[in-house]
Formats: C-alpha cells, sequence, structure tokens
C-alpha cells in the first residue's frame, strides 16, 4: 500500500495575492488578456541532465532557443524533480503531489508503466491542472509524450487516457520511447527476461530427451500421450515467449490522436515533425485563448532518434544531436507564440522530468546526459543528479528578465501557480504539495515557500532537504544510498538503473548529512566534528520525517503487480491482437 498526508493549510495565497498587486506597479501591463488568465505554454524534455544547456553551463551542446528564453525570463538553479523516473514525477507534476499520495510510486524496482497493456495509472480522482483549467474555460491540449496509464478493464476503456485527466486533445505516445521503437537497436523490454527463457528452454529439452532416453532403453515407463502433451507445452511456452518478443515493437510503441490508433508502430523518423506540427497547429487554432497546452517532449529519451537534419550535426554523438533537434522544435513553437503576438500573455515554462541518465551506454560511449556538478542520475531518489532539473519561466511584463533563482522549487510548484494564474482553486479535499511560486517568481519575496522537501525513490525515503531560510544553509540528509557497480563509479554500470532497496543499497544511521549551500556537489559529508550542530540538523530533519509518517494513509498502489503487468486484453491495438499494425498518419504529411 501507499500512503498520503492529510489535509494541511497553504499561506501562499494571500501573499501572492499582495505580490501580483505590488507587480501590477512594477512591471507595466500589457494590453489584451488581463493577468489572471494568461495562455499556459509548458513544455517539458525527457531525462535532459542539469548540465545539458548552454544557459546552465554547457559550452559545447548548441541551445540557442532555450538559452534565449532563459534570458527573456527567470532561471531556476535549484529545480526539484519528485522523483527521478518520468512516471511519477510526471504523475507528481500533473497533480502537485508527491507520486506517493497518489499510488504512482513503486514498492518494487517496477517503478514506472512497464508496458502500455495493464491497468496501472494515474487514478480518476486525481485533479490534475488540466482538469482545473479545463472548469476555467481553457482549451486544454497534451502533444507528446504520456506515460501515466492507458486501460482499466478493456482495450478500449481508456480510463487514465489524457482526455479522462482535463485535457480536451491529445496527441502523442500513451507510453514511452524504448529500444523496441527503433529497429536498429537491442531489446530493452525483455532484456532482463533472455536468460530466463533460455533456461526455461534448456530445462524443458533436457526434460524431453531424457523421457525420450528413459523410453527408448527401457528405464522407465513413459506413455507417448504424455510425452507428446509435455513436448507441446514446452513448444508452446517457448512460441508465446519468441511472438511476445516478435511483437513488441508493434505492441508498445504507439501514436494516439484522441482516441483513435494513428500509427502502430511508431515511425521514429516522423515523430519529430508530427509533434510539432501538431503544437504549432494547436496554439493557430486557439489563438484567441486562453489556452494550456504541455508539449511533453519524446526527446531525449533513449534511443534518442534524430531526424536526418540534425544527425551528425552536434560534438556529442546521438545524445547531443537530439538535444539541438529538441532545442530547434522549440525555438519553432516559440516564433509560432510570437507570430500570432501571444508572447506578453503566455506563461510559458520549461523543464526536464528527472536527470539524465547515467548507465546508457553504446559500448563505452555515453547514450545519456550530463548532469553537471551534481552527484548521481536518473533513477537515483536522493542524489542531486537524477532529481535537479533545469527550470525556465518567462512571463514578459510580470516576471523580471534575466533572473536567477536559486532558493528550493519543485515541478509540483507548477501546479497550485497556473491554478492560482487560471483563477481556479486547488482541491480542498487533499493535500497539494506544490507551492505558488509567483511572489518569489516576480521578486516579490526572496525565499522560497518549501521549507522541508522529501526526496523518495518509489515508496522508499532516500532523502530529506531542509532549508533554513534564517540562515541561508541547505541541508540534506540521505538515509539511504544505492551501491555504486563498479564501486566509486558514480552509477551503477552492472545494472540498467540503481536499485531502490534490498543488498544494493545502504542505509545510514545517523543519515549521511551535506550542506547543498556550501557543497552542491556532495562530495563532502558533515559529522559531529565538522559540523557543530550536526546532532541538532539531524534531529530537527528527523522531527519532520516523523511528522510526515504520522499523517501518511493507505491509497491503491499502481506501480506494483498486478496493476503494471502486461495484461494482453488490454494491450491498444489498431488490428486484431496479436497483429497490431497501422498507419493513418503517411497520406496527410507534408514532405
Amino acid at each position: 500500500m501507499l500512503y498520503e498526508w492529510k489535509r494541511g493549510i497553504s499561506s501562499s495565497s494571500y501573499r501572492c495575492s499582495l505580490a501580483v498587486l505590488l507587480v501590477s506597479f512594477l512591471f507595466p501591463r500589457t494590453c489584451g488578456r488581463d493577468a489572471s488568465r494568461p495562455n499556459i505554454l509548458l513544455i517539458m524534455a525527457d531525462d535532459l541532465g542539469y548540465g545539458d544547456l548552454g544557459c546552465f553551463g554547457n559550452d559545447t551542446i548548441r541551445t540557442p532557443n532555450i538559452d534565449q528564453l532563459a534570458k527573456e525570463g527567470v532561471k531556476l538553479t535549484q529545480h526539484i524533480a519528485a522523483a527521478s523516473l518520468c512516471t511519477p514525477s510526471r504523475a507528481a507534476f500533473l497533480t502537485g503531489r508527491y507520486p506517493i499520495r497518489s499510488g504512482m510510486a513503486a514498492t518494487t524496482e517496477r517503478r514506472v508503466i512497464a508496458r502500455a497493456g495493464g491497468t496501472g495509472g494515474l487514478p480518476t480522482n486525481e485533479t490534475t491542472f488540466a482538469k482545473l483549467l479545463q472548469k476555467q474555460g481553457y482549451a486544454t491540449g497534451l502533444i507528446g509524450k504520456w506515460h501515466q496509464g492507458l486501460n482499466c478493464e478493456s482495450r478500449n476503456d481508456h480510463c487514465h487516457h489524457p482526455l479522462n485527466h482535463g485535457f480536451d486533445y491529445f496527441y502523442g505516445n500513451p507510453y514511452t520511447l524504448v529500444n523496441e521503437c527503433h529497429s536498429n537497436k537491442n531489446p530493452e523490454l525483455t532484456s532482463k527476461f533472455q536468460p530466463s527463457y533460455s533456461f526455461y528452454a534448456q530445462i524443458i529439452a533436457l526434460l524431453v530427451f531424457t523421457l525420450l532416453l528413459g523410453k527408448f532403453f527401457g528405464l522407465f515407463s513413459v506413455k507417448w500421450k504424455l510425452m507428446t502433451f509435455i513436448t507441446l507445452c514446452g513448444i508452446l511456452f517457448l512460441n508465446s515467449q519468441y511472438i511476445q518478443y516478435l511483437f513488441l515493437k508493434c505492441w508498445n510503441c504507439v501514436m494516439l490522436r484522441n482516441h483513435i490508433i494513428t500509427e502502430q508502430p511508431i515511425k521514429l523518423e516522423h515523430a519529430a515533425p508530427r509533434i510539432l506540427k501538431e503544437a504549432l497547429t494547436f496554439i493557430q487554432r486557439n489563438k484567441q485563448g486562453p489556452f494550456l497546452l504541455f508539449v511533453s517532449f519524446l526527446h531525449v529519451h533513449t534511443p534518442c532518434y534524430t531526424t536526418e537534419m540534425f544527425r551528425g550535426t552536434s560534438s556529442h554523438g546521438l545524445y547531443g544531436d537530439n538535444i539541438e533537434e529538441m532545442d530547434w522544435m522549440i525555438g519553432k513553437i516559440l516564433a509560432a507564440i510570437d507570430k500570432e503576438g501571444l508572447r506578453n500573455s503566455t506563461f510559458t515554462y520549461f523543464a526536464s522530468d528527472n536527470g539524465g541518465i547515467l548507465e546508457a551506454r553504446d559500448g563505452n560511449v555515453q547514450l545519456g546526459g550530463w548532469n553537471g556538478i551534481y552527484k548521481g542520475g536518473k533513477g537515483m531518489g536522493g542524489w542531486e543528479g537524477g532529481i535537479r532539473v533545469p527550470g525556465i519561466v518567462r512571463w514578459p511584463g510580470f516576471v523580471p528578465v534575466n533572473m536567477v533563482i536559486d532558493e528550493p522549487t519543485s515541478l509540483m510548484d507548477i501546479y497550485p501557480t497556473v491554478a492560482y494564474l487560471a483563477g481556479a482553486s486547488v482541491p480542498q479535499d487533499r493535500v497539494t504539495d506544490g507551492k505558488n511560486q509567483l511572489a518569489l517568481l516576480q521578486g516579490a519575496t526572496q525565499h522560497s515557500e518549501h521549507e522541508f522537501m522529501f526526496h523518495y525513490c518509489g515508496t522508499h525515503l532516500h532523502g530529506v532537504r531542509w532549508h533554513q531560510k534564517e540562515s541561508g544553509a541547505l541541508w540534506k540528509a540521505h538515509y539511504v544510498t544505492p551501491n555504486f557497480t563498479p564501486e566509486g563509479a558514480g552509477a551503477c554500470y552492472g545494472t540498467r538503473m540503481c536499485p531502490c532497496s534490498g543488498e544494493s543499497v545502504t542505509h545510514h544511521n545517523p543519515p549521511v548529512l551535506y550542506d547543498l549551500s556550501r557543497d552542491p556537489s556532495e562530495a563532502n559529508p558533515l559529522s559531529p566534528s565538522s559540523e557543530p550542530l550536526f546532532n541538532t540538523i539531524v534531529s530537527q530533519i528527523e522531527r519532520a520525517v516523523e511528522e510526515h509518517r504520522k499523517t501518511l494513509t493507505p491509497v491503491p498502489n499502481q506501480l506494483d503487480l498486478p496493476s503494471n503487468q502486461w495484461d494482453p486484453w488490454l494491450q491498444p491495438c489498431c488490428g486484431i491482437f496479436p497483429f497490431c499494425w497501422c498507419d493513418r498518419e503517411s497520406s496527410n504529411d507534408d514532405h
């Protein structure tokens, strides 16, 4: 079971109301739509590292459009994801709540939606920011990746579909990119099961061979019917595994427009231009506003498929090419906003869902992102490299230009912030963990609303951050850390990703403590001898953890078995299962 905090009381709304009044004097109000109901443009990269952008310190990958966006707005340098993997991080982003509250956090190592056909997903009783804005009269659209589940009881019930979570329009991939979507990549979904299949095949072959020998030499009496039955069962089992392997590309690599499958499997060479075209069309179609557009890129998740125009253009291989292509696409989207005269009436936000992955490699070449000076990466619940992501906000006339905010902020903060801008109220029957950070963004206050932030790896609490506003210190306690393989390597290269629990992690009592304000790379752990306030700090953090845990109540788990297992009858399919393939897009493409 998972847990949900009991209801708390937020004090940020009053402060932000004062902030809006103050900013109305400090910044000239633009003509057109009222500041309380701007368009909302949310742009999210997939697995982008903190250090992959020029505006965040990278001088070898070209990202001129994102860099310009940062110059025209506010750069968030301590922007924290609620999880280090896409499914739980995006659930928190959409709902403003830690994923453990909604059941979108796993107790096992299967920490994301594992297949397109399963019952797990973002519960329908969760209220996304899209639902809030839809009720306020916003046109709401999601273009790109979803990865929050799809079906519950039948192949077409689409209970977890974006259209059931407040979006009027959806075009994209309900799952995520995997190697199976790329014809030239090694299988990903079945990779850890292949040794088991080989073992079972050998056992079945040995059993049949032993029975044949026993029958032939008269060592024991076995009826031919029994031998035939055992042989047929073995063949059926092995065939089922081979068929699953053969069809995985068709089953999981899917594109939808609303409820209709438009392409199965995805043709990756068309995915980027189609996603861009859909985003531009949505802006043009809803330019009278107000609108909410969430552009959820497939970039830069492996296998990092890049179109011919950008292939080989960067100095960082396929991953660098993929980033530069995404930057170009963002430039086109921002140009469309300008073309329609919507720049000053659009609140624009950019972030990544989690840190870059370190373990993705092709031989000795790393395929994932660079997390700058921060330790760790994707999948690591506590280390900064897995949860600290680039964040940018632009809103001309209402948010200062070229400003840097180094206060703790969260992807979950977007939820109450855009709700406030749209004139919506966040639900009062549940806890919202995100904070309305409008006052901070506008410079009306110097400190973030966050004091304690909890860093989960699945349902396991790995770390806690304490922002001590009075002193400026930023303490971080690690209760659990993954064991890197090989030792000291900085990542779990022996496996696909660092685990959250079990023998491959180390528990710390007392916790490992850092002061991120002086040691952002988490290189020098503190001790009672090096930090006089060590015991006081740890005690304060542990009191916060105790209060946190006292207020938890069970909720159904969406990412553990059986919810997160493959159910063939729930598999999205545009043909007759298992023969799932179609292309309803090619005739509409402009070549």
